[in-house]
């Protein structure tokens, strides 16, 4: 009986219950995304420095918990050093430069003959390897995000390119140039931001970034293997306080638009309750009533938004290929818990005015 009652409301009005489950499922799909889009890049970003095939990273003293995205505080000497060490058997030093013309992205200036050394080289889809000082590389997503193909010129860094090679995605970067080349350009001539380290063995890599350690101690040195498990939002400065704010944000919608549905709702159905009422309906019944309304459009939303969630995502990968959104589980169900109290939260109030009415005075009701 109370099924039947809950679901005659919800399709009494249907441009209104379709409204209340868009806002949640608009809710549950932000939640998704945002937090899907920022783990998804950390993740892709994480897994593609560990595809170098490098053992160790050193960083610049000044580096926070991953790598220095600009700037070249390292002279690049410092690499000789380093591979002077008895654990050591390949150095290649990196150039990083941020760049945000036309698109955010990342450049890595390489020595492509000591970044062999330490990676084993790129998997060629198009091209070859760098040989002039003003040839690029880019993947096979970078090239399709871009329109790009061999023999193409790349402006970057107002600077004109050639593109000679097309390499499968999965290792560091998504743009390589000659490290001399990206130094100039940036007045960074000698530095370096990174250096890849390849032990003797892999069972030396404890050794090798103890020596590393006692020759630079003001350097962060770590595993290649630690990246996965540092790429994580509560790492990253003001990342998580972001994704917070963006959560609230989504909550206070799905909120606002449950508390107006509702609180029409009992205004609409004034006359209702006092029938109810006058039939002998206890306050709890029809706080119930009106809670279970709110619960069914809630799950409704749920799934709408969990659906939603994979249109954005293919949209998102459609535009910008280049990006990686990761949606699980997990997380698609902590939106609905989170979507779900949110909705409760915000039908309460209506349901205890609801619950208060006077019988009389709402059969009178016009």
């Amino acid at each position: 009986m109370m099924g039947q009652f809950v679901l005659c409301n919800l399709f009494h009005r249907p441009v209104r219950t379709l409204i209340g489950v868009l806002a949640i499922a608009v809710e549950v799909m932000l939640v998704i995304t945002i937090v899907g889009l920022t783990s998804g890049m950390l993740q892709e970003t994480a897994k593609r420095i560990e595809g170098i095939g490098a053992d160790i990273m050193v960083q610049a003293p000044s580096a926070q918990m991953f790598m220095v995205m600009t700037g070249s505080p390292m002279p690049i000497k410092i690499g000789d050093k380093i591979k002077e060490l008895k654990y050591v058997q390949y150095v290649s030093p990196a150039f990083l430069q941020f760049n945000t013309s036309g698109g955010v992205e990342t450049i890595w200036g390489i020595d492509p003959a000591s970044f062999r050394d330490v990676s084993n080289g790129f998997v060629f889809l198009e091209g070859r390897d760098l040989q002039g000082p003003d040839e690029i590389l880019v993947d096979d997503w970078q090239a399709k995000a871009k329109h790009v193909k061999v023999g193409d010129t790349y402006t970057l860094l107002n600077h004109d390119w050639k593109v000679v090679g097309i390499v499968e995605h999965g290792k560091a970067g998504r743009i390589f140039v000659p490290i001399t080349t990206l130094q100039e350009l940036v007045g960074g001539r000698d530095k370096a931001t990174i250096f890849l380290v390849k032990c003797t063995r892999p069972e030396h890599t404890n050794d090798a970034i103890d020596e590393i350690k006692a020759l630079l101690p003001n350097h962060p040195v770590r595993p290649v293997k630690e990246f996965m498990s540092l790429m994580t939002s509560s790492n990253i400065p003001a990342l998580q306080t972001f994704i917070n704010a963006m959560i609230a944000l989504a909550v206070s919608i799905g909120l606002l638009v449950i508390f107006l549905s509702m609180y029409t709702t009992v205004l609409e159905r004034t006359r209702d309750i006092g029938v109810l009422k006058s039939l002998g309906a206890s306050k709890l019944l029809i706080v119930r009533a009106l809670l279970a309304e709110t619960t069914l459009l809630c799950f409704l939303g749920i799934f709408a938004g969990i659906g939603l969630s994979y249109v954005v995502r293919a949209s998102f990968l459609k535009l910008f290929p280049t990006l990686s959104i990761l949606i699980t589980p997990e997380w698609m169900l902590r939106a609905g818990l989170i979507a779900l109290v949110g909705a409760l939260i915000g039908a309460s109030y209506p349901a205890w005015q609801a619950s208060r009415k006077d019988a009389v005075e709402a059969l009178a009701y016009d």
